[in-house]
């Protein structure tokens, strides 16, 4: 009974952009105190341990699987990080699928099912999603850098799904 995947995308927790650029601004503000720093040794000591820290801490957040998105022939699953539950969107029960941007906010924090105001929110980065609606209205919004084949999929499992 193996399942055949359509489409398999991994999303990880550091590598959206905006936040790599926060995360080195204030590595590079640490690292400008240390260097300006030059009468109290602890305290220049100490600004350049934090900014080794932030960039050693966005590093390994680089390769920090957030979630993966999989779609198959029966239904979609999103699995996240560690200890969260898995999610699985019954291709059935699906009544529209859209390609749309996440959000209009240029900085959006990750999210692993967040349920607000009648939405399912997923999204670790980038600007655009595949929006899900189901049958009882629900509406997933699932963020990916891949929304072309991840629409395509869907439509295909949901053609398949039919006949």
């Amino acid at each position: 009974m193996g399942e055949n995947n359509l489409f398999v995308e991994n999303q990880y927790l550091g590598r959206d952009k905006t936040w790599i650029s926060v995360r080195l601004i204030l590595a590079l503000f640490c690292f400008v105190a240390y260097y300006l720093n030059l009468d109290h040794l602890a305290s220049r000591q100490l600004f350049f341990i934090v900014g080794a820290a932030v960039i050693l801490i966005s590093i390994l957040m680089m390769y920090m699987l957030h979630y993966r998105t999989t779609v198959t022939d029966n239904y979609i699953s999103i699995s996240g990080l560690w200890t969260t539950r898995l999610v699985k969107i019954d291709l059935n029960s699906i009544a529209q699928v859209e390609k749309k941007k996440y959000s209009t906010f240029i900085f959006n924090n990750p999210v692993y099912n967040l349920h607000k105001n009648g939405k399912i929110r997923f999204y670790s980065g980038g600007n655009d999603a595949v929006w899900v609606t189901d049958k009882e209205g629900l509406i997933y919004v699932i963020g990916t850098h891949k929304q072309e084949e991840l629409f395509k999929a869907i439509e295909k499992a949901r053609r398949n799904n039919k006949a």
